[in-house]
């Protein structure tokens, strides 16, 4: 059934994802809602593959592609959906759906990994650090998006200068509030996700730390996010730097977590 889901979530994101273009297009609000409801219904489908993928004996390792993007991209999903009742964020839609609907489809693009000693050795904790770190570098994700749609509006302001084409982007204090909040969820999911590992790691063989590539090149990214972040809201950083600071955090701990991952 976990391949069905993923077929029926990812085509109900392109229904969605294709209602936002053409409500984009029109500045049709209908369109833009129902593109939401379509988001909403592909995220249900999408859970239930996970619930799926999950309850099998073979756990998904963050570092596979094929099963750290799908999650991740839900994960935004669902942040972006709850968003919605805080922030008129409705004009990106035309952005999200169609990432959900790659988020689903990307699934049949990787070929399943082998299960690790350590995989089948503890399951229980090996499930709950990889759907905490990928819905906390989902989160990051969106803290670094916002960052980069402030500089890009803040840009635009100063420039006093009408572009030719007019995207339906927030204001700059609403991004500036999902920069703040999807940076303290994000790291706080994150942290987790590293508590969760290191008790993986002891369950298995006694060490409280695994020694690795990926390991360390995340234990290296995760304190210099925490700096970010006690500068976010700690040291009184400013919105433009703190957008800046979230776009580099997330492109840190990408590469360590995914790319020193990969190259371990």
């Amino acid at each position: 059934m976990v391949f069905e889901f993923y077929q029926l979530a990812a085509a109900v994101y392109l229904v969605a994802a294709l209602a936002a273009a053409l409500g984009f297009a029109l500045s049709s609000k209908r369109l833009s809602r129902a593109a939401v409801a379509g988001l909403a219904v592909g995220a249900v489908m999408h859970a239930l593959a996970f619930w799926q993928l999950h309850e099998g004996e073979r756990t998904p390792p963050l570092t596979d592609l094929a099963y750290l993007v799908p999650f991740a991209v839900w994960s935004l999903t669902v942040f972006y959906l709850l968003l919605l009742a805080r922030v008129r964020l409705i004009g990106l839609t035309v952005v999200i759906a169609p990432l959900a609907f790659v988020g689903a489809f990307v699934e049949f693009l990787g070929a399943p990994a082998p299960q690790s000693g350590l995989e089948a050795a503890s399951p229980i904790w090996s499930h709950v650090h990889v759907l905490l770190s990928s819905a906390g570098l989902a989160l990051l994700a969106v803290a670094g998006v916002a960052g980069a749609l402030y500089m890009a509006r803040h840009r635009t302001i100063k420039s006093k200068r009408p572009s030719a084409i007019q995207l339906p982007l927030p204001s700059l204090e609403a991004l500036d509030r999902v920069n703040a909040l999807s940076l303290v969820i994000g790291f706080l999911l994150l942290s987790l996700g590293v508590a969760t590992g290191v008790l993986w790691t002891h369950t298995v063989d006694g060490r409280l730390w695994p020694d690795t590539m990926h390991a360390n090149a995340t234990l290296a990214a995760w304190l210099v996010l925490a700096v970010l972040v006690a500068a976010r809201f700690g040291a009184g950083q400013g919105a433009r730097q703190s957008a800046l600071s979230s776009m580099a955090g997330f492109a840190l701990m990408l590469l360590a977590v995914v790319g020193a991952g990969m190259l371990a």
